[in-house]
């Protein structure tokens, strides 16, 4: 049984995991290892390659238009079985020798989609055996793969590009089409996390997987081991440790459990979010689990408040402790701060620097520093300094929030002086949070009157609303007087109102809840 509660400390968040070895369990790792992964690897490669051609064959010579429709007859029953076969070898090779599914799976008409958590790892396509080979749908980067590529051809999955709006419009209405066929194709099975964790929370369901409003079929998985060694997320265990830790046993166990099959209500068909949330909720209370807010926005773990992103790893905070161990002193935080706000005032080219640009403004010796703190921000070596500054400062405390969202307005509000649209408040609280802000819409909405957002209602809406004061007060970490913890405290991670760290915002969640 996977002792989920008592470990759950042991990670700030869901996307962290890291495989806790003893040195007498590593050393029998190492010596194991030595022999079953390359053997194993060994046939699992042997066995791939067998079941690449097998694959193609299942599609070849069909039109375009044949091809857009479930495949049936001979093709279906001759490769299908062959592959489905395969791929149990595939696992079995890997160590999995035994898969214990408890429940029923339900028929094709009563549950068209199966929706499986927690997603922990590539390891967990296993489900795919159980569940006869369900269609998928999968990210297009992953056609161009070997073998796996000609694996989604076979399966006729659905094929999205995540940065295509135009190719996500036409999975949604590939995946109306299928749920809503009456049979027509095969059952479906996704994974509405969307991306891996460690699995000691749900976090928030994609709605995909709800938006047609048909009856799904939750499915559970657990790795019922000694060692949880098939975990892989955004930080810790690499996927090769994964794989090595993995193979390195001398079996891995799964349990798949299939839950009865959940109907949704009208409200909950008219309303793709509140389906997701509620089986959500449901499959959380069955695997003893809390269910969260948690989501992976942009490669950035967040958890969500009104309709606002909050980083679970704030960028601040960590800026803050890389400049203490680069032994910056206060002072000179603060002077760095001036000289980040006078190239901000240039415009808002202005303030897009490079690396370079940043070590200079911070005066920093080590240029790598200059890139770490860069990465906090962007993707690429050239960062926003309004997101620096505003995020550093109103976690310093250097000033009063009234001060600093009185500077941040000033700065955003470009088109009307005094007045905020929809997209300069996006950005400001981007600012402000350190993280890209997608929706704003509901903060927007409470802080306008008459369509105008002005400078004293945004203010009137972030110290006194339920929500928004939970984000200063716990986030900001500035308190009724406006005081803020000790730049050392803040870079040490040790200060006493650490509620925007991820286990005091677990115990807030609760608390409101």
């Amino acid at each position: 049984m996977e002792k989920h509660d008592s470990e759950t400390h042991e990670f700030p968040h869901p996307f962290i995991h890291q495989v806790k070895l003893s040195r007498q369990q590593r050393l029998k790792g190492f010596i194991l290892g030595l022999f079953l992964f390359p053997m194993r690897i060994s046939m699992t490669v042997v066995f791939f390659l067998i079941m690449w051609p097998v694959a193609r064959l299942r599609m070849a010579g069909l039109s375009a238009e044949e091809r857009s429709r479930p495949v049936t007859g001979w093709r279906r029953w001759l490769f299908h079985p062959i592959v489905w076969l395969l791929s149990r070898a595939v696992f079995f090779s890997v160590g999995f020798h035994w898969m214990k599914v408890k429940g029923r799976r339900a028929g094709l008409k009563e549950a068209p989609m199966l929706v499986v958590a927690p997603h922990s790892s590539f390891l967990d396509m296993l489900v795919l055996c159980p569940t006869q080979l369900a269609t998928v749908v999968s990210r297009s980067e992953n056609t161009s793969l070997p073998v796996i590529g000609a694996l989604l051809e076979f399966n006729q999955s659905v094929i999205v590009s995540r940065k295509d709006p135009e190719s996500r419009k036409q999975a949604v209405a590939q995946l109306h089409e299928r749920l809503s066929s009456n049979g027509g194709w095969p059952q479906m099975l996704m994974f509405p996390e969307g991306t891996t964790t460690n699995g000691r929370h749900l976090i928030k369901f994609k709605r995909g997987a709800f938006l047609v409003g048909v009856p799904v079929q939750p499915v559970l998985l657990r790795y019922p081991n000694q060692l949880d060694t098939v975990r892989w997320t955004h930080k810790g265990t690499t996927w090769f440790e994964t794989l090595w830790h993995t193979t390195s046993q001398l079996n891995t166990n799964m349990t798949v459990e299939f839950l009865p099959v959940y109907n949704p209500s009208e409200e909950e068909k008219n309303d793709p979010n509140l389906y997701a949330d509620n089986v959500q909720k449901l499959m959380a209370k069955a695997l003893g689990i809390p269910a969260t807010d948690y989501v992976m926005e942009g490669g950035v773990p967040v958890r969500k408040l009104g309709g606002l992103s909050i980083p679970l790893e704030s960028p601040a905070r960590e800026t803050l402790s890389l400049l203490h161990k680069n032994r910056v002193e206060t002072q000179d935080i603060k002077a760095a701060l001036d000289r980040m706000m006078k190239k901000c005032e240039s415009g808002a080219w202005g303030s897009r620097v490079s690396t370079r640009e940043l070590s200079d403004i911070l005066a920093l010796k080590e240029k790598q520093t200059a890139k770490s703190i860069s990465g906090l921000y962007s993707k690429d070596e050239i960062v926003d300094l309004r997101q620096v500054y505003f995020s550093v400062s109103a976690l310093s405390g250097f000033g009063s929030f009234k001060s600093l969202l009185h500077s941040a307005f000033t700065l955003f509000s470009k088109e009307e002086e005094g007045i905020l649209s929809a997209e300069e408040l996006s950005d400001l609280m981007g600012a402000l949070l350190g993280v890209t802000q997608h929706n704003t819409a509901e903060l927007y909405a409470e802080a306008s009157r008459q369509g105008r957002l002005t400078e004293e209602n945004l203010l009137r809406v972030l110290t006194t609303h339920p929500t928004y004061r939970r984000l200063v007060e716990e986030y900001l970490q500035v308190g009724e007087a406006g005081s803020s913890p000790s730049l050392h405290s803040l870079a040490n991670g040790t200060a006493a109102n650490d509620a925007h760290n991820n286990n005091g915002f677990l115990q807030q969640e609760k608390k409101f809840q």
